[in-house]
């Protein structure tokens, strides 16, 4: 907000000088600006300060529904973190209400945005534009969020006075821990607003000024509000004490687990803290067992790799590997299995760093590092148990893989994962980690690679048909073309005007045979058993991609960066 502003509600007696300089040392001692600080001691009404700024009344946003087109406009993550929201449109000019519409970082990146159309400026109060961006861009999910909001929630926070340690914001009038407790209520409602938001993870990240909440839903993080920067130990102890980690260790990583419920469903948070040069940062996975329920039937199998991949998990032994980066999938798809494999003839052991999900009816291990108990240790123990079934949770070196191997040579299906770009890959791998080639040629029965693509939003997903540079850059014919739905998410509150809603996994199912177990005895590269396997039918997961988009499950966008990983 510009000075001069404020020395004209100085000239017109609205405040005194006095006032102005109490604002401005408050301001710079909790890194927030005089005209907030105004505000906030009550000596200047927050519509007063918008009209100022804006040179005119300020905007009533309360009864004001903005169309889903006008919306889709400005992205959430811009409009929440500039405090903008767009309210109508013309071919040439788009309308925005601005919470400080002398904010000329802001006003540059709409420009940009938004290029050809111009942009007209309608001032709004801070208060009025955050609660309008909640409603229209789907604030704490379907439902709205309550009572309590996030920014409401940090407004509150931001006028309570704490002490260095943050204490204040854990406890009550009687010094004693409180769920009404300010900071405790804002960690509830982060918590529950990321599960009402389909969120998967939850980011806590401390910066010079600020302390930055994003959630990553289908794949991608949006940011939330931010923080003050002096709530950041007050968040950090009381996640940690949900955690029940350390409070007074700051200076090394934690690992921790909290169970809670939220949504109406009990969910674990895998919680991991890490010492940043800012502080400490957070990151809360999000366990929704419900995710792991879907059945085999439903992870997004074509019916070929569906048989396929059914008789290979009822093999009595060999190693089956399912691969992937961080996120995409592997675990789910290995729990499907195990929910397939559960059956009171069947005794099932899994080896796991951490047991990510609890499955009744099977033997589920930790891996222990700090008491030697790794995965190595495990697999050799639980050989002594005589199971039919064992999932290692990752085979990362050449010990945990000759001993998966080991136990599939002996008579038990081992599943297992590990981390590579594409199924031939794994073969390679293995050898690579010191594992002899005709001990891999032997055990693996077959290889998963896998990765999630977000779904076309089923509220706003629209038919169209791809022009025909778009149809020869995917290697599609006009005879197949004919044949498909392709469709676009146009954006809507059911999908945060992002045109997606889920993810859906595309697979790439490689199973060994007798020319291709003779190019892993030779130890030849990964690109020449790649040529064999899809010389045998193989698809790829581009392949499987494309025809999910044809299917109108999935858009081409999203076949297009899977491509571009590929290359």
């Amino acid at each position: 907000m510009a000075a001069d502003i404020l020395q004209k509600f100085v000239a017109d007696g609205a405040i005194s000088r006095e006032q102005l300089h109490e604002a401005q040392d408050l301001a710079k001692a909790k890194k927030t600006s005089p005209a907030q600080m105004l505000v906030m001691l009550g000596y200047i009404d927050e519509k007063e300060l918008t009209a100022a700024a804006g040179g005119g009344p300020a905007l009533d946003l309360a009864n004001l529904t903005v169309p889903d087109e006008v919306i889709a406009l400005v992205p959430v993550s811009v409009a929440r973190e500039n405090t903008v929201l767009p309210i109508s449109a013309t071919e040439r000019s788009v309308t925005i209400a601005f919470a400080d519409p002398s904010d000329m970082g802001a006003l540059q990146k709409l420009e940009f945005l938004l290029t050809p159309r111009s942009i007209d400026i309608a001032a709004a109060s801070k208060s009025d534009v955050q609660a309008a961006i909640d409603r229209h861009y789907g604030g704490a999910g379907e439902g709205g969020g309550g009572e309590d909001t996030m920014h409401t929630m940090l407004t509150e926070i931001t006028e309570t006075q704490i002490d260095v340690s943050g204490q204040t914001l854990l406890a009550n009038d009687d010094g004693d821990e409180d769920e009404s407790a300010p900071i405790i209520r804002l960690v509830n409602l982060i918590i529950s607003e990321a599960v009402k938001m389909r969120a998967s993870d939850i980011h806590i990240e401390p910066f010079e000024d600020r302390v930055r909440i994003r959630y990553r839903i289908d794949g991608s993080l949006v940011e939330r509000d931010s923080a003050p920067r002096r709530m950041l130990a007050a968040m950090i102890s009381r996640i940690k004490i949900m955690a029940s980690m350390d409070i007074s260790e700051k200076r090394r990583p934690q690992d921790g687990r909290i169970k809670t419920r939220a949504g109406g469903k009990e969910l674990d948070l895998r919680v991991s803290i890490l010492p940043t040069n800012h502080g400490q940062g957070c990151v809360m996975r999000i366990l929704d067992r419900d995710n792991i329920k879907i059945g085999l039937r439903n992870l997004g199998f074509g019916e070929e790799n569906y048989k396929t991949f059914q008789n290979i998990i009822r093999r009595p032994n060999g190693i089956f590997l399912v691969t992937g980066p961080t996120g995409s999938g592997k675990t789910t798809t290995l729990y499907s299995a195990l929910g397939e494999l559960n059956r009171p003839d069947r005794k099932i052991i899994t080896a796991e760093d951490p047991v990510e999900y609890y499955l009744p009816g099977i033997n589920q291990v930790e891996v222990k590092h700090n008491i030697g108990l790794d995965f190595q240790r495990i697999i050799r123990a639980m050989l002594r148990q005589a199971p039919n079934v064992i999932l290692v949770g990752e085979i990362r070196d050449k010990e945990t893989a000759e001993m998966a191997i080991q136990a599939s040579l002996t008579g038990h299906l081992v599943l297992s994962t590990l981390h590579t770009n594409d199924a031939p890959s794994s073969i390679t791998r293995l050898t690579d980690m010191g594992v002899q080639p005709f001990l891999v040629a032997s055990s693996v029965l077959a290889v998963l690679a896998q990765r999630l693509v977000r779904v076309a939003c089923e509220s706003c997903k629209q038919q169209y048909m791809p022009d025909e540079s778009e149809l020869e850059y995917f290697d599609i014919t006009p005879d197949e073309a004919e044949e498909s739905t392709f469709v676009k998410g146009r954006g809507c509150n059911k999908c945060s005007h992002t045109g997606y809603r889920g993810r859906r996994a595309v697979f790439e199912l490689m199973g060994m045979n007798s020319a291709i177990r003779e190019m892993t005895f030779k130890n030849e590269p990964a690109q020449a058993i790649r040529r064999q396997a899809r010389l045998f039918g193989m698809r790829t997961l581009v392949d499987d991609a494309r025809e999910k988009a044809m299917a109108g499950i999935t858009t081409l966008a999203e076949v297009q960066k899977l491509m571009r990983a590929s290359d």
